[in-house]
């Protein structure tokens, strides 16, 4: 099919270059409209479905990345290299370990992967993973090799592509039209040197702890390639197929100084080690007021001395992960009027997340005196005179004590995630006549979860293993369980003396199992016509009004099935239960897209053009929503472009929004100010969440500084509403080597869906007394605290008030030939400027302010100012070598404390040569200086006291590869 009338690049690229624009506008010899019709080449630019001259610069401003980009930077996971863009926050990474989905996300504008559109060759992906946190596509089914360039419309593109485009679109554009064989395999390894001297090793010294390596090189990753393409003999089709191995080595905390301890800092900002009050030794209280509290120490009671437990070596910096890919991309041209098309994918994907073991988080139990696993000391210090048993009901019982006891004996946790994700699009596509074309396509897609986690502990067996008594005939420790045959199989667990035995270990570790899976069903049809044909153009242009209308069906499930022990909340470990969810949404859209060239060739204007889409969508749930967007561009001459829009957007709820169970889990905080021998908050504050006076001043504080809270679905949410305003200016020089673009954009979401964050709730409990948020807060009766049992805060979905995000893109690149045929060398920028990263968690109320922030609600840091500045230089002779610059600016800390994070600057190098019959090196550093990361003490949803999806938490990144193409 030629390019007059159809190009098979509706899913290609319209951007050549690294981090760049579409291609400068040529010269026209005539403006004669045939003539015109004649030389223009058609592709599809994401934010539209209708095909753009190759020469246009979108009337949206897009980003792109390109395989040069992505072989440049040596990373072998796709959310790598989407991760280091400014307009990218991460979600789902490879460092998360505690509560890790296996899957990879992206979060454009810090708007959540829930608001971000991930596409492959502008087709949809399904659901990444039927886990909690796993609902959006997971970066993991794109095969890196393939990738031939990425594009990020950030703001605003569900008139195009549905309701979950919000914050905008990332599509991955593949290499789907191949020919030949290409052959690529890459190691690559980080190198760190544990050489700090800002008193983190000493802490960890200081507190016993073993101190980590001096230097090495962990985290191993070995991927191959192969891609296998050829064209049909009569030029009309393409098959290309390929197939992608890739293995992860596991990184430990314990490998990295700033990660050998959960750290905190004293008032000075002297480093200290923190940890878990769930210690090895066993520790036994009743957390009430005046109460006892003992740790076990050689078979004796002891005062509890405030020691804790390092949790931070066991934990993963780094998931090991095993990845196979096989799949095919196929066309075929009939003729003018029938072309077939498929994308068939295979990915086998398994993760496994690490944390500390698990143990007897402090379940409420009743110490029976005739234990005969008490020794001597122990008996009568329980139950002696002036005991706690002599303070209880029962004087022979001490009644509700706290029993804490980690299970160093066993293994650390362990949750094996395997995905098996499958894909299919079939499609048609061509001409209907001269005027219209059509592309009518199924898309399939599949993702079936098997996951395991290991090394808990049940909950129950703890309380049967821990109520022991005398066997009358062997005279032996047995469990009472089993003597009255509740329970045959009990194991007493003596934690009193240091002799756990395997038998004990056994019973009380349960395995927990989930399956799942989610589907995807999307059939979508649209035709486009050149109006023009009929005469329907503007007065003042040549082109004629170009029309898009479409229809779409699609259908989303997700199934969540986990075992009895997952459901009841058997698992000590596990923050409580989790239970399955089922459910599905469909939805009905109409969409319709008009590209009206108003103007051409005029003395004030090249071309100005409008853009103009809507969507009607009919959800499942009896609720409809309106999407529209107007945009245009404004050619002032073949340098100057101006452009502009303005979109609104609705979202819809998803799957676990609407449908997930109300369970109780955890979150992190500081610190309860009610909590603590001297409270933060004031008495009359905490009585408003439920404090009594004689629990104030005596609430235990967490240790881990994990708060329980229940959280869960809302099917009665409505669909979230947000405004995208963008206007910018675009510089190209005539010669084409230079360009710049400069956007301004503000997204705003109403009626957001979302949480109010317990601790935003306690906090307005204790400042105001308004019964909305006090009687979110449920205190326990006896502890007052916040995390003991189930004791917690209600953080289920709701509408909130707003999401804000504002500030500006520049994107700008430059080519420079040098002389004396040394090749040239290319710079290309782009960063963004926060003025705005703004949440109101609550209608009406106080709005959080996150831009130039970090910690608290804001979480991870929010900088106002991000950027990337590639230099590379290119000669004649087939070597490159391209440097690049990563900025992250300064952030204050969100509670106004000295704990500023500085500009953070990362500089990569990497050399390329290409000799011989297809064959070209690389070999590359990434952080190249081993900038370690900031040592983040109390960072919510932080992981080694760093945020390492955010920072580069691991040292350098060395990288080698070599690829091999040939016909």
């Amino acid at each position: 099919m030629n390019n007059i009338k159809f190009r098979k690049s509706l899913i290609a690229a319209a951007i050549a270059g690294t981090i760049s624009f579409p291609v400068l506008a040529q010269d026209q010899e005539s403006t004669d409209e045939a003539s015109v019709e004649e030389s223009v080449e058609r592709i599809q630019v994401t934010g539209s479905r209708i095909p753009q001259s190759a020469n246009v610069v979108s009337s949206s401003p897009i980003s792109q990345v390109t395989s040069e980009e992505f072989e440049f930077s040596g990373n072998v996971r796709a959310e790598d290299l989407v991760n280091d863009l400014p307009q990218v926050f991460a979600g789902q990474a490879s460092t998360d370990s505690n509560g890790a989905t296996g899957t990879a996300t992206v979060s454009l504008r810090g708007l959540g992967p829930q608001r971000t559109l991930v596409l492959m060759n502008g087709r949809r992906l399904v659901m990444g993973s039927p886990l909690v946190g796993g609902i959006s596509p997971d970066l993991n089914q794109i095969p890196s090799a393939l990738i031939k360039n990425v594009e990020l419309l950030t703001g605003g593109a569900s008139a195009t592509y549905g309701s979950d485009a919000v914050a905008g679109v990332v599509n991955f554009i593949m290499k789907d039209d191949f020919e030949g064989v290409k052959l690529d395999y890459q190691h690559s390894f980080y190198q760190y040197n544990n050489d700090n001297d800002n008193g983190v090793a000493q802490a960890a010294e200081e507190a016993g702890f073993p101190l980590a390596p001096g230097s090495g090189r962990d985290g191993h990753m070995n991927d191959f390639s192969m891609i296998i393409g050829m064209n049909s003999e009569d030029g009309k089709g393409n098959i290309t197929a390929y197939a992608t191995v890739r293995d992860i080595n596991a990184i430990t905390q314990d490998n990295r100084d700033y990660s050998i301890c959960a750290y905190a800092q004293t008032a000075s900002g002297e480093y200290y080690c923190g940890g878990s009050g769930t210690i090895p030794d066993g520790r036994l209280t009743d957390f009430s007021p005046g109460g006892y509290d003992y740790f076990i120490e050689d078979g004796t009671l002891q005062e509890y001395d405030g020691r804790l437990y390092n949790y931070g070596p066991r934990n993963y910096f780094q998931r090991p992960d095993d990845r196979i890919t096989l799949g095919a991309f196929a066309n075929y041209e009939l003729n003018d009027h029938v072309e077939f098309f498929t994308e068939l994918g295979y990915v086998k994907d398994r993760s496994v997340s690490q944390i500390a073991e698990s143990g007897a988080f402090f379940p409420q139990v009743d110490l029976n005196c005739s234990n005969p696993l008490f020794s001597a000391q122990q008996q009568n210090t329980i139950c002696g005179p002036g005991g706690p048993a002599q303070a209880s009901g029962d004087p022979n019982v001490w009644e509700g004590v706290y029993i804490g006891k980690r299970n160093v004996e066993g293994g650390p946790r362990q949750q094996d995630i395997q995905h098996l994700s499958y894909r299919g699009v079939f499609g048609i596509r061509g001409f209907l006549n001269d005027t219209w074309s059509y592309d009518l396509s199924a898309n399939f897609g599949n993702v079936t979860l098997s996951s395991v986690y290991e090394n808990d502990f049940s909950i129950t067996n703890i309380s049967r293993a821990l109520n022991v008594t005398t066997d009358p005939e062997t005279g032996e420790a047995v469990c009472s369980a089993a003597l009255s045959g509740v329970d045959p199989d009990c194991v007493p667990w003596d934690i009193f003396a240091p002799n756990i035995t395997e038998e004990a270990l056994d019973y009380l570790t349960i395995p927990l199992y989930a399956t799942g899976e989610t589907n995807l069903r999307d059939v979508t049809g649209y035709v486009i016509g050149n109006l023009g044909d009929y005469g329907i153009r503007t007065p003042w242009s040549y082109s004629g009004v170009e029309l898009l209308a479409g229809i779409t069906s699609r259908e989303e499930q997700l199934i969540f099935r986990p075992d009895s022990n997952f459901e009841s909340g058997d698992g000590a470990g596990q923050g409580g239960p989790t239970i399955g969810t089922r459910g599905s949404l469909g939805v009905e859209e109409f969409f319709t897209e008009a590209k009206i060239y108003v103007v051409d060739g005029a003395d004030w204007a090249d071309s100005f053009v409008v853009d103009l889409g809507y969507r009607y969508s009919d959800y499942t749930t009896d609720k409809t929503t309106d999407t529209y967007k107007i945009a245009f561009g404004w050619d002032v001459n073949q340098e100057i472009k101006l452009r502009g829009s303005f979109q609104r957007a609705a979202r819809h709820a998803n799957i676990r929004e609407l449908y997930d169970p109300q369970s109780l889990g955890l979150y992190d905080m500081a610190s309860d100010p009610c909590a603590g021998v001297n409270p933060e908050a004031s008495l009359e504050a905490c009585q408003n969440s439920g404090v009594t006076p004689d629990q104030y001043g005596s609430i235990p504080q967490s240790p881990a500084n994990q708060y329980n809270a229940i959280f869960g679905g809302n099917p009665n949410l409505e669909p979230e509403k947000s405004d995208t305003i963008s206007a910018g200016f675009v510089y190209r020089s005539l010669d084409g080597n230079f360009d710049i673009s400069i956007d301004y954009f503000d997204i705003k979401v109403e009626d957001a869906i979302g949480t109010v964050p317990s601790e935003t709730t306690l906090d307005l409990c204790l400042e105001t007394g308004d019964a909305t948020f006090c009687d979110l807060i449920n205190r326990g009766e006896n502890s007052g605290s916040l995390w003991l049992g189930q004791d917690s805060i209600v953080e289920t979905n709701v509408n909130i008030g707003f999401e804000q995000r504002s500030g500006f893109d520049i994107n700008s690149s430059l080519i420079h030939e040098l002389n004396n045929d040394w090749g040239r060398l290319k710079f290309n920028l782009v960063g963004t400027y926060f003025t705005k990263f703004d949440t109101q968690p609550v209608v009406g109320l106080a709005t959080t302010e996150c831009a130039g922030k970090w910690g608290g609600t804001c979480e991870s840091p929010r900088p106002e100012w991000q950027h990337n500045m590639r230099a590379t230089w290119m000669n004649n002779d087939g070597l490159s070598v391209s440097a690049n610059w990563r900025a992250l600016g300064a952030v204050s800390h969100i509670d106004g404390s000295s704990r500023a994070i500085s500009t953070e600057s990362y500089f990569d190098l990497t050399s390329r040569y290409a000799f011989g019959q297809g064959v070209t090196f690389s070999v590359g550093v990434n952080n190249i200086l081993a900038n370690d990361p900031p040592y983040l003490t109390g960072a919510n949803g932080s992981n080694g006291n760093t945020y390492p999806g955010y920072f580069d938490a691991l040292g350098r990144y060395v990288f080698a590869s070599v690829s091999y193409e040939f016909m």
